[in-house]
């Protein structure tokens, strides 16, 4: 399952950086995870300093 970022993102930028395949891109109000190039590794959500990414 892809994780998610939720509205909580402060749009730092720091799961971005810490992505593997890429699958996370700037959005309108946070940043966003293509489920389908996510391959659910948590890098992100462990990079995340204010906890709003989840699987």
């Amino acid at each position: 399952m892809a994780y998610k970022i939720s509205d909580e993102c402060i749009k730092c930028g720091a799961c971005q950086a810490d992505c593997p395949v890429e699958a996370i891109s700037e959005g309108d109000a946070t940043y966003v995870i293509d489920a389908d190039a996510c391959i659910s590794c948590g890098a992100c959500a462990a990079g995340c300093p204010v906890d709003a990414i989840a699987e």
